[in-house]
């Protein structure tokens, strides 16, 4: 969700990690290094979710070690060690993985949920949508979005893939009745087209 990953907070690499007390108190995630795995993880504690309740969490905390794929470990490295810094300037650390341009008239370098989604639709908008003109962009067809339409996506094309509520739950993290009430519409064509899927290929192999 939007709020969870605007106010994720951050340790570097040899810090200690916050006790989970303390996130708990703060209702706040955290990125940091797994030294004994060697890889980034996050850890979100259940009361930092609008969802606390679900089934899906059954009462604990949100732990994920994230896979270093397409780079990600050099470019969370180099956004710690460059970028971020660059973003902040002078104004005051938050403690937040994402940090914003301070400026005069908002010294605050923590996202916002206005904030937050308006750079989220600007980088949609810039980096995300190909344009045929300039060549530029990653993806054709895309449309501007805000970030809690990730859920959406994710929900929707599992289900399309799969058609299982309850995997398609588990990339949301949400519970798989959630999840039939509010993505069941998109089912019964793909249900359709799945089990021929399966049917066809058993023919094949015939």
């Amino acid at each position: 969700r939007q709020k969870n990953l605007r106010q994720l907070l951050w340790k570097p690499r040899g810090a200690m990690p916050s006790t989970v007390r303390h996130l708990s108190d703060l209702r706040r995630g955290e990125l940091r290094w797994n030294s004994r795995d060697g890889g980034w993880e996050v850890y979100i504690p259940v009361e930092a979710f609008k969802n606390a309740g679900s089934s899906y969490f059954r009462g604990q905390a949100f732990h994920l070690r994230l896979p270093d794929l397409h780079g990600l470990y050099d470019l969370i490295s180099g956004y710690l060690d460059r970028h971020r810094p660059l973003l902040l300037g002078t104004a005051a650390d938050p403690g937040t993985f994402f940090v914003k341009t301070a400026k005069r008239t908002s010294t605050d370098a923590e996202y916002g949920q206005t904030t937050f989604y308006e750079a989220w639709r600007l980088i949609i908008q810039r980096y995300g949508i190909y344009n045929p003109f300039t060549k530029r962009g990653a993806i054709q067809g895309l449309l501007p979005h805000g970030p809690h339409n990730v859920r959406d996506v994710l929900a929707t094309h599992i289900l399309k893939k799969t058609g299982s509520y309850e995997q398609a739950s588990y990339a949301i993290q949400d519970s798989p009745e959630t999840v039939q009430e509010h993505y069941g519409r998109f089912l019964p064509g793909d249900k359709a087209a799945l089990a021929a899927k399966v049917l066809n290929e058993v023919w094949e192999a015939a």
